[in-house]
């Protein structure tokens, strides 16, 4: 398998080339290029064994060619290893939890695939730095999927007050091989320093520099994979064909991810792209213009991004075509109100709690009258503050959270700005 860039189709990189470069020397993401056929029998019968089994395919199907087959199986086995169950919500509800890895977030998916495969295709010696920017989640996913891997240090940026308690003790807690900087500015200025590193050809001839955000291959082709499952499962218990999958949105990594199942030939009717008041996407959905915006702070903080990298995958994957990515996707929007008021519903209607992400989700179906599921990407619990705000009580965190908030942080504090990281980077 070979990969391009999103801004040059010519030049083809390696699977090894395209990892640990995170993004293309003119500054693209990678795309494979070719997109493999999923056997929907095959998919259906390994979904019944397990996420894991399932997993192993389709990772087989990607890198098969790079790796052998012992190696595909490990990455898969390692971060696949915990339930992706569908649960219906209500009558004709029904969501796909994603939460029920080691930091209850859809992201250990993509960054412990991630963490396994390196290892797998870390053929020098030398010490390799993982950069990364958050707005939630990612920080905490990447911190666990790489903590204690020799020869590698992990360096996250994340915005000074834009994230939730339990997410900052996450991944400012374990020390060891992770370095947090908590930055003075937003998420878009963390997400302009990581992809400013990249472009610094200097620096990165001296540092051996790659990214673990959705903007890296393999953090994002396993995000395609729980869209298969959630489809076997849907099928299974709706005897329905084609759903409709509703995304929450922030920097469209699993957008592009479903998007990128859907050309390998899992049968989707329609995507829908749920965003918070950060509504660059939907807005390009009804205008035909994409015009980033600055990230407006929203008590659903993992989707606060006003410039959104994976949009350049979703409109490759059709061709620049804006005709052919409406037939394909809806847009969707709503503000904070909306997001409390959804969580109170979904408690006091159906006894089930949601995350605000998940919440704008569900939102988003029941206003396109979607037939199919949509995804829940965090554990309620995590963001006790919105709840309380939202439900007025709070709930306990589940096994494995509820001792992080006495331990101590470890992080530093930066400015804004790519060189003072970049020293960072060099004093390690």
């Amino acid at each position: 398998m070979q990969y391009y860039s999103t801004r040059n189709h010519a030049a083809l990189f390696s699977l090894q080339e395209a990892a640990f470069r995170g993004l293309a020397p003119d500054g693209g993401l990678f795309m494979p290029a070719v997109i493999p056929h999923a056997d929907l029998e095959k998919v259906r019968e390994l979904s019944e064994c397990s996420f894991s089994e399932l997993s192993r395919y389709l990772t087989r199907l990607f890198f098969g060619d790079e790796l052998p087959e012992t190696r595909t199986d490990a990455i898969a086995a390692g971060a696949c290893r915990f339930p992706v169950p569908l649960k219906q919500v209500g009558k004709d509800k029904y969501t796909l939890e994603l939460f029920h890895g080691p930091t209850f977030a859809f992201k250990d998916i993509g960054a412990g695939f991630m963490g396994h495969a390196l290892r797998a295709l870390n053929r020098t010696a030398g010490e390799t730095i993982i950069l990364t920017a958050t707005s939630g989640d990612t920080g905490s996913a990447v911190a666990n999927g790489f903590y204690g891997i020799e020869g590698v240090k992990v360096v996250i940026l994340y915005p000074d007050g834009q994230v939730s308690g339990l997410q900052e003790s996450q991944m400012t807690t374990l020390g060891g091989n992770i370095f947090p900087l908590k930055v003075k500015g937003t998420f878009d200025d963390c997400q302009r320093i990581v992809k400013d590193i990249f472009s610094d050809a200097d620096f990165r001839r001296e540092k051996r520099v790659t990214s673990a955000n959705s903007i890296n291959i393999l953090r994002w082709i396993p995000q395609s994979f729980y869209y298969f499952h959630g489809w076997a499962q849907w099928v299974k218990a709706t005897g329905g064909k084609r759903p409709g999958i509703v995304v929450p949105s922030g920097n469209y990594g699993n957008l592009a991810a479903g998007l990128l199942a859907a050309k390998m030939g899992l049968p989707v009717r329609r995507f829908i792209a749920a965003a918070n008041a950060n509504d660059t996407v939907p807005k390009y959905l009804r205008s035909g213009r994409f015009e980033p915006q600055p990230s407006v702070r929203t008590v659903a903080n993992a989707m606060d991004v006003g410039n959104p990298s994976n949009f350049e995958r979703i409109v490759d994957l059709f061709g620049n075509d804006f005709s052919a990515v409406t037939a394909r996707i809806g847009g969707y929007s709503c503000d904070d109100q909306t997001i409390l008021e959804t969580i109170r519903e979904l408690y006091d209607r159906y006894g089930y709690l949601s995350d605000p992400h998940s919440a704008v989700g569900y939102k988003a179906a029941c206003e396109f009258g979607i037939e199919g599921f949509w995804l829940s990407t965090a554990h309620g619990a995590k963001f006790g503050e919105v709840i309380r705000t939202a439900l007025g009580k709070e709930f306990p965190l589940p096994s494995g959270l509820h001792e992080l908030p006495g331990k101590e942080k470890l992080f530093t504090r930066i400015g804004p700005s790519t060189s003072s990281v970049e020293n960072f980077i060099r004093s390690l």
